[in-house]
């Protein structure tokens, strides 16, 4: 029987230790050369890495021009892989060196993939730069056309040429190209096919070296390449030790998956140094299996995988817990980078805008109708329909707004919505729907109405009921439309009132906007002074109110109603939510990685200026919980509200629920599958 890893092993959810390597470099020294990548894939060996992407020809050296057209000194080199081979056969990392490598009368720049001592294969660089500063058509043959061939190589015979991928025998997903520096400025690079073939993880051993600006362009490309190709990219350059004849060299690492920058090394160091990232290669396998577009490209190339050599290897994972190399957003769908915070804010907030001024417009109405209760999804619905009166030069008495209170609202909420309204200038009334709601109960024989203090769900829903219906009625009478305020969140999980109820409105601002983005969102207009000091008095004083739907009275110790109480915190499920929607991960990797983000509050980044009480951390258990209720909720009880939610702009990649966008559902389905997968993965 296979041996099941912990919990806590990146193995055990689709993880690969990837590294790029900056050894110190040589000016052809290739006996200081090997030892150099000996001691790092040494080191690569204790810190669980998985494959290691060294920068080119780093055994020979780059920058020796024609010393590489010198028999003695090529056979150093072939000598150095044989020394390498034997070196590491008791190592586990898979490596991937730049090596001058001679075949057939021909010598051609090379990546050597070796794996406990055996050279899985021999790759040759395809497109030679031979402009400006570069001369390399000067020694090197092109491996562009050559496939299907072997080569001899220190003592051993591997497959050579540019038609290879490799993948692990023991390592879901662990499949990896190789291509080399020039190769990724081509307009169509050698790894663009290599993932086409299957490869989800594209390396790229590099000398260049370096100009002002181009370690901008390298970051440019490689975010380009792996985002376009569904995969990570790891690649390694050239640092200083390398001969400075006429150039220089910084040793750029850096690992990229989707686009996104998952880590760096430092630049200009002497020391060498491993960067090191766990790429989650089951997410990038399941990004393409749902973007068809991919395929289609595969399809378009005659399906490179017919052509390609896989090459099988075992590689003998680490089957324990190793720790975690990657960072994880504890807000999956709130920018954590300073410099990125303001752009997203920006683009969030005015997508919602632009989509309620557009329908504003394509409407015969008057009025914006909203109903502001003084918590968060009514304020920030009512501060985008301020922005989009803004827009559409139009008095911000277009909005009308509708305070509502029922047996439950609090003096504070109340209080709050009647100062933002003011603040904002907008048209303020309020609408007592208390008497309205004792005589439906009353008409419907509810024990409230004999003075029972039965708080039921009825009794809940007769209150948000009627708020909808008195705010479609408004909107009847004085010509205008309902803007829905209900968020991402609450979709998912279902929290919403079906029908005549907060479900239901002509336009939906916020569902394509989860609860922590809106908070965000609030936080971002105040620091950003989108609104004046007033409106920001009162957007701050929201912020630090307890979430509640404020539907039941308070108890005795006079403790109001709260929502996270009842379903869970909605930090915790909307993390959830965007690992499963986004990227269908399975419950126990979902688990797993909001374990790795929450169970400790001083590690990893928050978003810029978030509080300090509200830093939060969670157990396992905990997480467990509170995964098993989203579950049930999200797959088993809540799709028959979405599949007939009314219009509403997307507005973050993390996706939207809308059945006539990203997800479409059955309304009757059941959560039996996930529920048991976590349940399994965790035991009963």
């Amino acid at each position: 029987m296979a041996t099941v890893p912990p919990f806590e092993a990146i193995h055990r959810h689709g993880f690969v230790r990837a590294a790029a390597a900056t050894p110190t470099a040589s000016a052809g020294d290739v006996a200081f050369n090997v030892d150099q990548a000996i001691a790092q894939a040494e080191e690569a060996d204790r810190r669980g890495v998985d494959l290691v992407v060294f920068p080119e020809l780093n055994l020979s050296s780059y920058a020796v021009d024609d010393l590489h057209l010198q028999e003695a000194f090529l056979d150093a080199v072939e000598q150095g892989i044989g020394r390498l081979c034997e070196a590491t056969l008791g190592l586990s990392p898979v490596l991937i060196v730049g090596a001058p490598v001679r075949r057939n009368g021909r010598l051609y720049n090379c990546g050597v993939v070796l794996s406990r001592g055996r050279i899985l294969g021999v790759v040759p660089k395809s497109f030679l730069p031979n402009y400006r500063e570069y001369y390399e058509k000067r020694w090197f043959a092109s491996g562009i056309g050559l496939t299907g061939l072997d080569v001899a190589l220190a003592g051993q015979t591997a497959p050579f040429g540019t038609d290879l991928t490799f993948a692990a025998s023991d390592l879901a997903d662990f499949i990896f190209h190789v291509e080399i520096c020039e190769d990724y400025w081509a307009p169509q690079p050698p790894s663009t096919v290599g993932a086409l073939a299957g490869a989800l993880i594209l390396c790229n051993l590099s000398a260049s070296n370096i100009t002002i600006g181009k370690a901008d362009e390298r970051k440019l490309l490689s975010a380009a390449q792996s985002a376009r190709c569904c995969a990570a990219y790891v690649f390694a350059a050239s640092g200083p030790g390398e001969s400075t004849t006429d150039l220089a060299w910084d040793g750029q690492g850096s690992i990229y998956e989707l686009g996104e920058l998952l880590a760096e090394s430092g630049r200009f160091d002497l020391e060498p140094e491993l960067c090191v990232a766990d790429l989650d290669v089951q997410r990038l396998r399941l990004e393409r299996m749902r973007m068809g577009t991919f395929n289609d490209n595969a399809a378009a190339r005659g399906h490179p995988e017919l052509a390609f050599r896989r090459v099988s290897f075992e590689h003998k994972p680490v089957l324990e817990n190793i720790g975690f190399e990657r960072r994880i957003r504890r807000f999956p769908y709130v920018p954590n980078r300073p410099e990125q915070l303001d752009h997203d804010c920006y683009e969030a907030f005015n997508i919602q805008v632009q989509g309620l001024a557009k329908r504003f417009t394509a409407t015969s109405g008057k009025h914006l109708v909203i109903g502001v209760s003084g918590g968060l999804d009514s304020t920030h619905a009512l501060i985008v329909a301020a922005k989009a009166c803004d827009f559409l030069k139009l008095p911000r008495s277009t909005v009308l707004g509708f305070t509502m209170p029922g047996f439950a609202t609090g003096e504070t909420t109340k209080g709050n919505a009647w100062k933002l309204m003011k603040a904002l200038g907008i048209v303020g009334e309020e609408i007592d729907i208390r008497p309205a709601a004792r005589q439906m109960l009353t008409d419907m024989g509810h024990p409230f109405a004999s003075g029972e203090p039965v708080y039921d769900v009825t009794f809940e829903n007769v209150q948000a009921g009627l708020r909808t219906d008195y705010l479609f009625r408004l909107a009847n009478q004085r010509g205008g439309f309902v803007v829905g305020t209900g968020d991402l969140s609450e979709l998912a999980l279902g929290w919403c009132t079906y029908g005549v109820g907060d479900h239901m409105s002509h336009y939906g601002v916020n569902a394509g906007v989860p609860k922590t983005l809106i908070q965000y969102l609030i936080r971002w207009c105040v620091r950003s002074g989108q609104f004046d000091a007033a409106t920001n008095e009162v957007l701050d004083a929201i912020l630090s109110t307890k979430i509640s739907p404020e539907l039941v009275p308070a108890d005795d110790e006079e403790e109001m109603q709260s929502t996270e109480d009842r379903i869970g915190p909605y930090e915790l499920h909307d993390f959830f939510l965007f690992h499963t929607l986004r990227a269908g991960q399975p419950p126990s990797k979902v688990a797993f990685l909001a374990w790795q983000a929450w169970h400790d509050a001083s590690k990893g980044l928050w978003p810029i200026d978030y509080p300090e009480h509200l830093k939060r951390e969670y157990d396992l258990p905990t997480i467990r919980k509170w995964l098993e209720v989203f579950l049930f909720r999200f797959f088993q009880i809540s799709q028959f509200k979405r599949s007939a939610l009314p219009n509403a702009p997307k507005v973050s990649m993390g996706g939207s629920l809308s059945p006539r966008g990203d997800w479409r559902a059955p309304s009757d389905g059941v959560a039996g599958p996930w529920l048991d997968e976590l349940r399994t993965a965790l035991g009963d």
